[in-house]
């Protein structure tokens, strides 16, 4: 099974920062715009690993040239970074700075009294990313983290001649994508392709659904589980997504084929020259998956998750999140730099990502794909964590368990929408019962 984390490279990365001495952010610059006032070392600790940690490093280089007295470190501790991580808190000796990627490990955290606030960038946060961004790096209204590197899952990629093909147009309405799917079938070509096998695949589909159809409010409250899963905005998002899923016919492979497809497969069955289906429904990093001999735009494209009645754009995705152990004057350095465009346009020159940042001119990003979908990020009026990232991991995002298993047997059985609803549910209270 592919790994939803590895394959979106939201794995966490830790900066760690030792307590330096200094004085006001704002005395000490030089002519060119340098801090020599503040100084100390910041070590960091990440899961980011080749072209990654080059374009971190180009991120770093660049606070450097602002605090020339404050050095930098990097170390990578791959995957097991969470545990690398926490077992460091509980020895006493956390790193100054952390960015990881499930705001739930940033809420245990703060549960154990050992985060600090960085309610002094509070407003750079909310001036420069809206306060969407802000709520999902809260907690009980205070400040914790800056989600710094985002994931566009709230996309859809198609196969530019099978479209042609149909006589059809990328539709904006949820109607209109309806109805392109049904006039791509009767062309002869199969309307979507499905990585059912992958059970986050359709997590991330619900979700879209969701927050078009019950709104951001009703969104945070299902992940939070203030809301039950038998509340009825999920019925009507469950019935939404049984017109997509609900018919064999709409899937590569039909019910059975869908639920045996794992993500790079589903990729392919629509980046190809004989394609098998005409579009998937995944995040902006879909092309990176498979190798495919379509040319961007002229062979694959991309268009928003269309709209759902009158709901504003939005943005399902996730992301790396920077959050902090120790506070001084280096920290808080670190962190305010991080939440301006410059600090997010010399990564996104490089590719590889996509900022959350409002401020960040998508013209930076260095193909028009990439300007499309990571553009998105910074213009949504909404933009939500992915709602299983949010979860107790057994209902979350746990192989054959959970949510992952339960949208499996909804596409196997789409017709008895109440009977998957309590099963949802009686998950969810199990977990949240741990």
């Amino acid at each position: 099974m592919v790994n939803k984390r590895m394959i979106v490279a939201l794995l966490p990365v830790v900066v760690v920062l030792a307590a330096g001495c200094g004085g006001d952010d704002s005395s000490g610059s030089s002519g060119d715009g340098a801090n020599s006032d503040v100084n100390g070392s910041i070590s960091v600790m990440g899961v980011w690993t080749g072209q990654e940690q080059a374009s971190f490093q180009a991120v770093v280089n660049g606070f450097k040239e602002k605090y020339p007295n404050v050095s930098v470190k990097y170390t990578s501790a791959g995957d097991n970074l969470p545990t690398v991580l926490s077992t460091a808190v509980q020895g006493g000796n956390p790193p100054d700075i952390a960015e990881v990627a499930q705001p739930g490990l940033m809420q245990g955290f703060v549960a154990q009294g050992a985060l600090k606030p960085i309610s002094f960038a509070e407003s750079a946060v909310v001036d420069n990313f809206g306060q969407p961004i802000a709520d999902i790096g809260s907690v009980n209204g205070t400040l914790y983290g800056l989600l710094f590197k985002a994931a566009n899952k709230s996309t859809v990629w198609y196969n530019v001649a099978s479209f042609d093909n149909a006589g059809v147009s990328p539709p904006s309405t949820w109607d209109d994508f309806l109805s392109t799917a049904e006039t791509i079938k009767q062309s002869g070509t199969v309307p979507y392709s499905i990585g059912g096998a992958d059970g986050w695949t359709l997590t991330d589909l619900f979700e879209n659904i969701y927050i078009r159809s019950a709104g951001l409010e009703k969104y945070n409250q299902l992940a939070k589980h203030e809301i039950p899963w038998t509340d009825p905005s999920v019925t009507t998002a469950l019935e939404d997504m049984a017109k997509v899923v609900g018919r064999s016919t709409n899937m590569a492979g039909g019910t059975a084929g869908a639920l045996q497809t794992d993500f790079p497969t589903s990729v392919s069955n629509v980046l190809s020259n004989s394609p098998k289906a005409a579009m998937v429904i995944e995040g902006d990093f879909v092309p990176g998956v498979v190798k495919t001999p379509l040319k961007p735009e002229e062979g694959y494209n991309v268009f928003p998750f269309p709209s759902i009645g009158d709901s504003p754009s939005s943005v399902v995705g996730g992301g790396d999140i920077f959050i902090m152990f120790n506070d001084n004057d280096a920290t808080q350095a670190f962190i305010t730099y991080l939440t301006t465009p410059e600090a997010a346009e010399i990564w996104a020159k490089r590719g590889g990502f996509s900022s959350p940042n409002k401020k960040l001119d998508s013209s930076v990003y260095p193909d028009p794909l990439l300007q499309k979908t990571a553009g998105a990020i910074g213009e949504a009026e909404a933009f939500a964590f992915d709602l299983s990232d949010l979860q107790p991991a057994a209902f979350g995002g746990t192989a054959g368990r959970g949510l992952w298993k339960q949208f499996q047997d909804f596409v196997q059985n789409p017709s008895n929408v109440k009977a998957i609803q309590r099963q949802m549910e009686a998950s969810a209270k199990a977990a949240y019962a741990k």
